[in-house]
């Protein structure tokens, strides 16, 4: 008799998943990507991020729905109504974790606050994603990512490296997707929790604190310590001259950073004794004076093409990688090799890319999820497996 398929890392948790946009639905698509089955939960309007991006075939699934909802089942239920909000409650009665993004105050008179659950449902590790945490004074702001940005100081970091005093975005929905790992992480502490103690709980997660968190690991400094030692910033991320080198046919990034790479590079680029003159003669000499050093580089690298200056930096083992334009990124070698951007057909989409899930596992096969639903493409079929148990 052959052996029964492994099971995916995470199959047979069940997650209900009430939130939209990107900070929920990034953290919900990280676990269905392990196998969780996550059922998303949606007004009869969809979440508005299906509708972000250029026209699709269908109305309501647009390619960042295709990315950031697959492997999940998609649900239309209106929580006003007493039949849904009957239904809700099934689903509730025997999940694992219950994620959503709605105000405190809106959840709880829907009757889907944590203290009115948690009498019936002890087990339930309920995981409730806000901009700010509940303690502070922002407490029920809205947020969103461009808000996150601008009040943990994002928005000054490109102003620190060029001089321009316009604060300016990261052109990414950057704080919420790193807002939806910590609530991805968060979960599976939860749930370790949970089979240790059988006991559930209430985790909040709040995108402006995750995002100062990810922020200030490094960029608190010199404000790391009471008194300062030096300005907040780290001084190597934000000096103006470490930028990518331009070359005779592109630009080239070059990260020399210890100090036998630094000599390996500038032999490399043809100037071997630059550690000649005082000002580079001792690593502290050198570190006072990193960015004559880059501006050093950036006068050798137009003698050559990327390609060339790729190809004998990493033969001498100095990090270097060509600047790419955001729409080459498809024909990169290295992803084509490890098959990051897969070809798939949806039912009624067609052909389109999806990425593979980053992180390998030994013990875990790598299986293909289910496409992005449909907007309510799976509500019959839930609300036939909890016909027995409504109430």
């Amino acid at each position: 008799m052959p052996n029964a398929p492994a099971p995916r890392l995470l199959e047979g948790i069940k997650i209900v998943d009430l939130t939209s946009v990107v900070f929920g639905p990034y953290c919900t698509q990280i676990l269905a990507d392990m196998g969780a089955d996550v059922v998303k939960i949606e007004p009869p309007a969809g979440d508005i991020f299906r509708y972000a991006g250029t026209p699709a075939k269908t109305p309501g699934m647009g390619g960042p729905h295709m990315t950031l909802n697959r492997g999940k089942r998609s649900a239309v239920l209106d929580l006003k109504s007493p039949e849904d909000a009957c239904l809700m409650h099934a689903l509730l009665r025997d999940a694992d974790v219950f994620i959503h993004n709605v105000r405190a105050a809106a959840i709880e008179t829907l009757g889907f606050g944590y203290a009115a659950l948690r009498a019936d449902l002890p087990g339930l590790i309920y995981v409730h994603c806000v901009g700010f945490g509940s303690d502070g004074p922002y407490a029920g702001l809205q947020a969103y990512d461009d808000v996150i940005q601008a009040a943990s100081g994002m928005t000054s970091f490109f102003s620190r490296a060029d001089g321009d005093p316009r604060p300016r975005y990261v052109p990414s929905t950057i704080a919420d997707k790193i807002a939806g790992m910590h609530a991805a992480y968060a979960i599976l502490a939860a749930y370790i929790h949970k089979l240790r103690t059988g006991a559930g709980q209430h985790v909040e997660v709040p995108m402006f604190e995750g995002f100062v968190q990810f922020l200030y690991e490094e960029h608190l400094f010199g404000a790391t310590f009471d008194p300062p030692t030096g300005p907040v910033g780290y001084s190597r991320q934000i000096d103006p001259a470490r930028q990518p080198f331009p070359t005779q046919d592109g630009y080239i990034s070059i990260v020399p950073y210890t100090a036998e790479s630094w000599a390996a590079a500038f032999t490399v680029l043809g100037a071997p004794n630059i550690f000649d003159r005082p000002e580079f003669a001792t690593p502290a000499d050198r570190a006072a004076n990193v960015s004559a050093l880059y501006a050093e580089i950036a006068k050798l690298t137009p003698a050559a093409t990327t390609g060339h200056w790729v190809r004998t930096l990493n033969a001498a083992r100095v990090p270097a990688m060509a600047v790419r334009d955001l729409s080459d990124i498809m024909a990169d070698p290295h992803l084509q090799a490890t098959d990051f951007f897969r070809r798939r057909t949806h039912p009624t989409e067609g052909d389109y890319f999806a990425t593979r899930p980053p992180v390998r596992f030994s013990a875990a096969l790598d299986i293909e999820v289910r496409h992005a639903p449909l907007l309510g493409e799976h509500t019959a079929e839930i609300r036939e497996e909890k016909k027995d148990v409504l109430f």
